[in-house]
C-alpha cells in the first residue's frame, strides 16, 4: 500500500532507456505487453479526443494530448528496439544499441511539445472562457482515462514483476500516474458543475505543469546517458567487488558506461604484487572480471588492466593487460 501511495506522486519518466532494458529485449511476452499497452493507451485517447469535440473542455484536452504522446512514444522505442538486436559491425562494433538514447530524444521532444500544445489552448481559454457542454460526458471521458491507463498499469506492473523487467514495471507506474491526471479532469468538471466555469482552464494550466515535472526529469535523463552518465551507485558496487578480490592491493583506475541499450561495460586497472608471474596475474585478473559481472548489475563486459604495486611509471614494461569478455 505504501509503494502505491508513493508512486501516485513521484513524478515518472519518459525515458527510453527507462522502457525497454534487457529483460524486455529477451522475453517474446514482454514485447507483446508493450503492444497492448500502446494499444490501450491508443484507444483511451481515441476516445477522449471524441469527447473533447464535443464538449470543447480544455482540461480534458490537455489530458488527452497528454494520453497520445505518451501511446506514440512506444513507436520510436519499438524501432530503436528492431535496431538493438542487429548484430555489430566493424563501423558499429558496439552494435546498435543507443539507438535506444535516439528514441530517447524524440520522446523529450514530444513531451514538451504536448507541454507546449496544452499552455496554449489552457492560457487560450483563460482569456477566452468557452462554454462547455455535456458535463456529464466530460465526467465520463475522465473516468475512462483513469480507467485506461489503469488497466494498462496493472497490466504492465504484473508482466513486468513476471519477466523481471524493472522496467516494464516502471511503465506500470507510469500509466499509473497518469491516470490520476485524467481524475484531475474530473475534477475540473465538477468545478464547473459548481458553477466555477474556469476551473477547466485553470486545471488545464495545472495539467501543462505536471507534463512540465515529467519533462524535466525526462530531459535530465537522457542528457546524461547521452554524456555517458552513470549512477554512482554502480561505481561505488564496481570498487566493492575489486576489493574483495584477493590479490587486488588497490584499483588504479574505473570507468563504467551504458553501451547497448541498458547494457553496460567496464574498464578498470587494478594493482597487484610485482611478484607474481604471468600466470598468477592472469588469474586474477579472470576473478576481478568475475567479480564485476556478479557484483554490477546489466554490467556484461569488462576489460581489466593489471599493474604490478609501485611506480607505475617505470615499470610500463612489466605490465601486463588482461582482456576478458563473456
Amino acid at each position: 500500500m505504501k509503494g502505491w501511495v508513493l508512486s501516485i506522486f513521484k513524478p515518472h519518466s519518459h525515458d527510453a532507456a527507462d522502457s525497454i532494458d534487457s529483460a524486455l529485449e529477451a522475453s517474446a511476452e514482454g514485447i507483446r505487453a508493450l503492444k497492448i499497452s500502446l494499444i490501450g493507451l491508443g484507444v483511451t485517447a481515441i476516445a477522449q479526443l471524441v469527447v473533447v469535440i464535443l464538449t470543447g473542455s480544455t482540461a480534458l484536452l490537455a489530458d488527452t494530448i497528454h494520453n497520445f504522446s505518451d501511446a506514440l512514444t512506444a513507436l520510436p522505442l519499438w524501432v530503436a528496439f528492431i535496431l538493438g538486436r542487429r548484430a555489430a559491425t566493424r563501423r558499429y562494433t558496439y552494435g546498435y544499441g543507443r539507438a535506444e538514447d535516439l528514441a530517447g530524444v524524440f520522446i523529450v521532444l514530444m513531451i514538451a511539445l504536448s507541454a507546449v500544445v496544452a499552455g496554449y489552448e489552457s492560457i487560450r481559454r483563460l482569456i477566452d472562457p468557452q462554454p462547455i457542454t455535456n458535463i456529464g460526458v466530460v465526467l465520463a471521458a475522465g473516468l475512462i482515462g483513469f480507467a485506461g491507463n489503469e488497466l494498462v498499469a496493472v497490466y504492465r506492473i504484473r508482466v513486468g514483476r513476471k519477466i523481471g523487467s524493472a522496467a516494464l514495471v516502471a511503465d506500470g507506474l507510469h500509466a499509473r500516474t497518469d491516470g490520476f491526471t485524467s481524475l484531475a479532469v474530473v475534477v475540473a468538471a465538477l468545478g464547473v458543475m459548481a458553477g466555477f466555469p474556469l476551473a477547466d482552464p485553470i486545471i488545464g494550466l495545472l495539467i501543462t505543469v505536471a507534463i512540465l515535472v515529467v519533462l524535466k526529469g525526462a530531459a535530465t535523463d537522457i542528457y546524461r546517458r547521452l554524456m555517458d552518465a552513470v549512477e554512482p551507485e554502480l561505481v561505488d558496487a564496481a570498487e566493492t567487488s575489486l576489493r574483495a578480490v584477493p590479490g587486488v592491493l588497490d584499483i588504479e583506475s574505473l570507468r563504467l558506461r551504458w553501451t547497448t541499450g541498458h547494457r553496460l561495460r567496464a574498464e578498470t586497472g587494478v594493482v597487484v604484487d610485482p611478484g607474481l608471474n604471468v600466470i598468477d596475474a592472469h588469474d586474477i585478473a579472470v576473478q576481478a572480471h568475475h567479480a564485476l559481472l556478479h557484483g554490477v548489475p546489466r554490467l556484461i563486459d569488462a576489460t581489466v588492466h593489471v599493474s604490478p604495486r609501485g611506480d607505475h611509471h617505470n615499470l610500463l614494461a612489466h605490465h601486463h593487460d588482461t582482456t576478458l569478455a563473456t
